[in-house]
């Protein structure tokens, strides 16, 4: 069965932002949280520890920011432990993409593994950003991987992602597992003509 390649070219929706450098996975998604089977819930769990010492005015608790789309942060966003869970924490809150100073290397490439692109912007246009998003909660904002852009209102201002990645999420390539179900008789013939694999049939 040929399945649909999971092509991201563009991302709509209202923004969050989330002030502040060095914001580690160990804050995404505290570590007595990593016991879980599956990553099934661990969405209302994302900064668990923050929005708990916030006492309800964290940025992911805030009213005026549900169902937002895209989160832009500061500089080395992701630091810390290797853990896939931080990315999957923010996605399945509902985050589809994130805008950034920088992002950590391991974080970076665990959010691609997802499918949630992550664009660098200079400092000063993350702050232009978040101020908007901070003054117009309800403005749609588009993140255009074509054009490397970010739009919105009367904002419009370059991004960077980084060119592999960028092809990978517009040519749908990043989807590991679909590319695998695509492959599927490809590998099947391969397999059958290794020896290794027909070891043990009768």
């Amino acid at each position: 069965m040929v399945q649909t390649m999971s092509q991201i070219v563009s991302i709509t929706g209202r923004g969050i932002p989330l002030l502040g450098n060095d914001i580690d996975t160990d804050r995404i998604i505290p570590a007595r949280f990593l016991r879980c089977v599956t990553f099934d819930g661990l969405g209302e769990n994302v900064f668990a520890d923050d929005r708990a010492q916030s006492n309800g005015t964290h940025a992911f608790d805030q009213t005026q920011y549900q169902n937002a789309k895209i989160l832009v942060v500061n500089s080395n966003f992701g630091c810390g432990s290797s853990r896939e869970h931080a990315p999957q924490s923010i996605m399945r809150w509902g985050i589809r993409a994130i805008i950034g100073e920088s992002f950590a290397e391991i974080f970076l490439g665990n959010c691609v593994a997802i499918g949630m692109p992550c664009a660098t912007a200079e400092p000063n246009v993350v702050a232009r950003l978040q101020a908007l998003i901070s003054a117009s909660p309800n403005t749609e904002l588009t993140l255009d991987l074509a054009s490397q852009s970010i739009t919105g209102g009367t904002l419009s201002e370059l991004v960077t992602i980084k060119e592999g990645n960028r092809q990978m999420f517009i040519n749908g390539t990043w989807d590991a597992c679909g590319q695998l179900l695509n492959q599927a008789d490809q590998i099947k013939a391969t397999a059958a003509n290794l020896p290794y694999v027909s070891w043990g049939k009768a």
